[in-house]
Formats: C-alpha cells, sequence, structure tokens
C-alpha cells in the first residue's frame, strides 16, 4: 500500500512539474487570449513605382467592420444597423451573430471611411472597425498582366503583386484590450497598441510612358487586324531592363473580373512570358548569327557574307519539301548572300546554313541563346519553350529550326536572343525590378547580370548592319524612320491545331531595334491570328514603326543620320 501510493504520488508530482513547465507557457497564452481581445491593424502594402518613379500601385485607406456577438446587446437591432449601413441581407446577419460557435467575426472589408462614421454614430456594443487597404492602380488596365493583383486580404495573387509579395506586405499591427469571460470589454481595461510595419515598396525598369504609348499601339493594331490577342515586350538590348510589356485585350485592374475564373485566368496571363508559339523567319537572326560567328572563327562549313545562296530551288530534305516564298520570276531573288537572303526571308538559304554548321555547333548557339530554357526574369510562371533534343533531332528537323519552325519559343526569349545578336554579343538576364525602396527611403538596386557571351562584338556588328538593310531595303519597309537607324525581321508563322496546319490561321511578327550602330530599344511585335492580311510585314512592322516613334517623341532624340 505504501509503494501505491508513492507510486500515485510520484505521478502527480510528474504531471505538476509538466504542467509548470512544459505546458506552462502554453497554457499561459490561452488565459491571456481568453481575457484579452485584439484587433487587426493591417501594414500598408507597399508600393509599385516606375523607373521614374511615377506611382503604379498605391493603396485607398479603408477599413474592416468586425463583431463579438458575446459583447452584442441587441442582436436584431445591431443585426438591422450593419445591414442598412453595408447593404447586407440583415436575416444572414442575424444568423451570424446568434451563431455563437465564433467569438469574432467579420462584417464586410474595404468600406469607404463614410460608411465608418455612420456606423461610429450608433455605438454599438461589440461592433469595432480596424483600417485595411484597397489597392490601387493608377493607370486601370495598362500594365495589368505584370503588375497583377491581390486578394481581397490584400496578399498578391499574380504578377509583380505575387512575385514580390514578402517584399510588399509587411507586418500586421493590432489593439489589445482586456475583457470579461463573455468578451465584453472591462471597465479598467488595459489597451496595447502594437505598431504595423508598411511593406517596402518596389520599383519596376517599366516606363510608364513608353507602356503606354506601346498600349495604345497594340489597341490599334488589335482592333485594325481583327486579331485574336496582340502582344509586345519593350527591353534595353544594353541591359535588358524591360520597359513595356502589353498583352491585349487585358482588363481593368481597378475591377478584377473575380467572378469568371476563366476570363479572369485568360485576361490576367501573361502570354509574352508564360506562352509559346513558333517563331517564323524572326529566328532567322540566330541562324545568321550563328553562321556569321563560325565563318569569323575559320569554319569552313560557315558561309561567308559574301557567299552566293541558290535561292531558287526547292530543298528536299529526308522527304520534307523546303523552298522560298518567291516564285523567282525573272530571276527576282534567284541568287543572294546573306544580307539579300534575311532581307527577303528566303527559307532555303537559312536550311543550307543549319545543315552546313550541323546539328552539335548549331545547339550549341540554341542553347547560348536562351532557347529551351527560362531567361531567368523576376516573374512566375515563365515557360521553358520547346526545342527537339539534340540526340532526336533529324536532318530535316535541323533545316526546319534554322528557319524557325520545329521550334516554340516565348516572346521573351526571342527578344532577348535577338537583343544579344545586335547589342555587341551579351545575354543579360532580363528583369522587371529596379531596386527595392525601403522605409527609410534607401534603395537597394537590383544590378544588371550578364549571363554569357553567344557572339562576339564583330559578328554582332555585321548583323546589325545586315538587319538594318532589312528595313532600308528587305521586308521591313514599314518600320523605317527617316533619319533613324532602325534594323528588324519579319515573321509570318502557319499555325499547328492537333499536329497539322491550321487552314488560314497565322502569327504575324516583328523584331525591331534602334538606333541599328547601338541599340537602346527592342520591340518585339506579335499579332496573333489576324484577320485579312497576315503578313509580318505588313501586320507588325508598322506598330514597331509606331512605338518607336513614340519613344522618339517621349525622349526626345534627335535623328541620327
Amino acid at each position: 500500500m505504501g509503494l501505491a501510493i508513492a507510486f500515485i504520488f510520484c505521478l502527480i508530482f510528474a504531471r505538476l512539474i509538466y504542467v509548470q513547465l512544459v505546458w506552462g507557457s502554453e497554457l499561459k497564452y490561452r488565459a491571456t487570449d481568453q481575457w484579452n481581445r485584439e484587433i487587426p491593424i493591417i501594414a500598408g502594402r507597399g508600393y509599385v513605382y516606375d523607373t521614374n518613379g511615377q506611382i503604379l500601385a498605391g493603396n485607398l485607406t479603408t477599413y474592416s467592420i468586425f463583431v463579438r456577438p458575446n459583447a452584442v446587446e441587441n442582436a436584431e437591432y445591431t443585426a438591422t444597423v450593419l445591414s442598412g449601413i453595408f447593404s447586407l441581407d440583415p436575416n444572414a446577419v442575424l444568423e451570424k451573430l446568434n451563431g455563437g460557435k465564433v467569438s469574432e467575426i467579420t462584417i464586410a472589408r474595404q468600406v469607404p471611411k463614410e460608411s465608418v462614421e455612420k456606423l461610429v454614430s450608433y455605438d454599438l456594443p461589440g461592433v469595432y472597425y480596424s483600417r485595411d487597404n484597397t489597392r490601387s492602380y493608377t493607370y486601370g488596365s495598362a500594365l495589368c498582366q505584370v503588375l497583377g493583383f491581390t486578394s481581397n486580404d490584400g496578399s498578391g495573387l499574380s504578377g509583380i503583386e505575387k512575385y514580390y509579395n514578402e517584399v510588399l506586405s509587411g507586418t500586421d499591427g493590432e489593439i489589445s484590450y482586456t475583457t470579461d469571460i463573455v468578451g465584453k470589454e472591462t471597465e479598467n481595461s488595459v489597451v496595447v497598441y502594437t505598431e504595423a510595419v508598411d511593406g517596402d515598396g518596389v520599383q519596376l525598369t517599366v516606363d510608364i510612358d513608353i507602356q503606354l504609348a506601346a498600349e495604345e499601339a497594340m489597341r490599334s493594331a488589335y482592333i485594325s487586324s481583327g486579331a485574336k490577342s496582340v502582344s509586345c515586350v519593350v527591353l534595353n538590348p544594353q541591359n535588358f531592363d524591360i520597359l513595356a510589356m502589353v498583352n491585349y485585350p487585358s482588363y481593368d485592374l481597378n475591377d478584377v473580373p473575380r467572378d469568371d475564373t476563366e476570363k479572369l485566368n485568360s485576361l490576367s496571363r501573361n502570354s509574352i512570358v508564360c506562352d509559346i508559339y513558333e517563331p517564323g523567319s524572326t529566328f532567322k537572326v540566330v541562324t545568321a548569327a550563328a553562321n556569321i560567328e563560325e565563318y569569323l572563327k575559320g569554319n569552313n562549313k560557315a558561309f561567308s557574307n559574301s557567299y552566293i545562296f541558290n535561292g531558287s530551288r526547292t530543298r528536299t530534305v529526308d522527304g520534307t519539301k523546303i523552298k522560298c516564298w518567291s516564285d523567282h520570276a525573272n530571276g527576282k531573288h534567284y541568287n543572294q548572300n546573306l544580307a539579300s537572303a534575311l532581307n527577303n526571308s528566303c527559307n532555303p538559304c537559312f536550311t543550307d546554313i543549319a545543315l552546313s554548321l550541323g546539328k552539335e555547333t548549331f545547339y550549341n548557339y540554341l542553347n547560348n541563346f536562351g532557347f529551351g530554357n527560362v531567361t531567368g526574369l523576376d516573374f512566375n510562371g515563365e515557360a521553358l519553350g520547346m526545342l527537339v533534343p539534340q540526340s532526336l533531332v533529324r536532318d530535316c528537323d535541323l533545316a526546319r529550326i534554322g528557319f524557325g519552325q520545329t521550334v516554340a519559343v516565348t516572346g521573351l526569349q526571342l527578344a532577348c536572343a535577338t537583343a544579344a545578336a545586335v547589342n555587341g554579343g551579351n545575354y543579360y538576364v532580363p528583369r522587371l525590378l529596379k531596386s527595392v525602396i525601403l522605409s527609410d527611403k534607401k534603395q537597394v538596386y537590383n544590378k544588371p547580370v550578364l549571363k554569357f557571351n553567344p557572339i562576339s562584338e564583330k559578328a554582332s556588328a555585321l548583323l546589325a548592319q545586315m538587319l538594318e538593310g532589312v528595313v532600308t531595303e528587305g521586308s521591313g519597309k514599314k518600320a523605317f524612320i527617316e533619319g533613324y537607324r532602325v534594323g528588324g525581321k519579319t515573321g509570318t508563322a502557319q499555325k499547328y491545331e492537333d499536329g497539322h496546319i491550321a487552314s488560314g490561321k497565322y502569327i504575324s511578327s516583328f523584331v525591331g531595334f534602334f538606333p541599328a550602330d547601338k541599340p537602346q530599344y527592342l520591340a518585339l511585335i506579335i499579332v496573333d491570328e489576324p484577320q485579312g492580311t497576315y503578313y509580318g510585314s505588313s501586320v507588325a512592322a508598322p506598330v514597331a514603326r509606331e512605338i518607336f516613334q513614340d519613344i522618339i517623341n517621349i525622349k526626345n532624340l534627335k535623328p541620327y543620320v
């Protein structure tokens, strides 16, 4: 019996030690939580700025309304007042007040100051309010797929809002006070205020003036072409800063269609980054760059710039016929060098280059120009593109890749590859973030990162000169601007559906840059399924010219020649 009593005593003593030392802190927290109530203070979300300091995304001061049912004295009267002020169903509010399952319920979020002032005049027991924030976007639909939007509680759901959510969010505070067992504030309540810490600001590389100009140009192109969609990216080829990015149709960030998930997913998708397409002749820039670089290295399988291609014939590779778009009437485009082949966009010439360089050499350039991999842009959901594995490439595949078929890329991949091909041979990691603006207004800058050098400076200069010829003499004439050295390449690609060519469906594109001798601005225009005229030279090149002309006016750029 003595042993039994001693054993029971030891159990009780062990339990006491456990409660005091191990479980004590948790029990203390529970007790404090029972006798205290907290009203959240929502931290201000950090602002988003353009490269010049213009506010792109800010906050409107609004409020959240809470009710502690145990502290409500007259549930029916309270429900009537709340439903009247905030346009709610009084029966639903009353049901929540009488539910008795939760200690606190949220009645409304993001309500204006005027409504709160009206609520205060009623002095309802058990009803509280606290500040929250409603995200406000200065330019409505402009840059909508890039900026993205937030949830009702202020968390980033897409775009920059999501990617830099931890930077923008901040830390919420609270007002804590003591209550009795049913949740009513005690007479001598001790109020503890914990201040919220607002989020840091984010400054983008985007120039809102260029963005708005590109938005208008793309909107006009969408309407005039009857296209399914249009998209555009403008970047600085010297460091790959994204200056503008447009996807149209778009939506208003201040009126997000949250009730239609399918529509929202479609309109909020940043297709220039997240979707892939077969580029067609714009890809010939890469093939030409590889050939020029290999020739300068002394590779006897590359063609000199003076070599004359026979552009008249139809080539058959592994049973696949490849021919030029021209019928070569009267000897036109019959024999041509590399510059002429770019001007005339003659497919067999680029087939010759890809096959002559060979699979291993050509794929090295594809990899170094970033194809088959993400560019590294600070944005969620970037696509890899589609590149046939080198081990599985047949000659017919290699031949078609040479002129932009049997390969799929994102618009951003193609823009970056072209920029690296004409800027001296430097491939940078593209970026949207210029700096983070801390609470003390200090800026932490995000510096450009050089990824690799796919070609030499000399090869790049020769290529840029040839692409300038495309605009002055070739298929890109509608991008020409008198007094300014513009270079570029057109593209017209057939679309595929279920593995077969979709009749009458094309993607028209143009990638251009200026000034040609030292590019400062590069734009890629993509028009998906234009109706009527569908050639990139007619549909996309004029849009690039319009954007470049707007940039010239915005930046007050003087003629170079």
